[in-house]
């Protein structure tokens, strides 16, 4: 209760913080997902360690895009953000693209404050996710600001159920 009240928080600032159209908060149908992530062999870690080559990984989402499903990755290097799209079934870098959308780079700007005062990268986050939640796979995370502190806002899916924690960060 405590944990998912604390998540409705962090969530709501970071929606007052990024706005309702960021990348952070697109929604995600459940249905289509469940459907699709069979086809994935990545898992969501993977895919942010994968993409580590272009930068610092700061949120990951698997989604549908343009009706398949598509591994995006926001990395930051410096003060240049990027969204790195990994190869759901291999691994490998398809394309990395400097962010030019506001929405986007917005939304880029606050996972990267988050992730300057983290101890743990954003896979750890995962990694822990799913072993504390047996028998789900991750799907996105986003890291935020609570309090001060950094936390992963992990979305994780087993079937159509989705279920979101949080992880500590530092």
């Amino acid at each position: 209760m405590r944990q998912n009240l604390i998540f409705s928080i962090a969530a709501a600032a970071a929606l007052l913080l990024a706005g309702p159209s960021s990348w952070a908060e697109e929604e995600m149908n459940p249905a289509a997902m469940a459907k699709a992530l069979p086809e994935a062999s990545v898992m969501l870690d993977q895919g942010l360690k994968a993409s580590a080559r272009d930068g610092t990984p700061i949120s990951a989402k698997y989604e549908i895009e343009h009706g398949a499903l598509q591994l995006s990755i926001y990395t930051m290097k410096g003060a240049q953000f990027s969204e790195v799209i990994v190869d759901h079934k291999s691994g490998a870098i398809k394309k990395s693209e400097p962010i030019t959308d506001a929405d986007d780079m917005k939304a880029a700007q606050t996972q990267s404050a988050a992730m300057t005062k983290a101890k743990l990268a954003l896979d750890a986050a995962v990694g822990s996710a799913v072993k504390a939640n047996a028998g789900y796979r991750a799907v996105s995370v986003v890291p935020m600001l609570d309090g001060g502190r950094p936390v992963a806002a992990v979305v994780l899916m087993k079937g159509q159920d989705v279920k979101k924690v949080t992880e500590k960060l530092d």
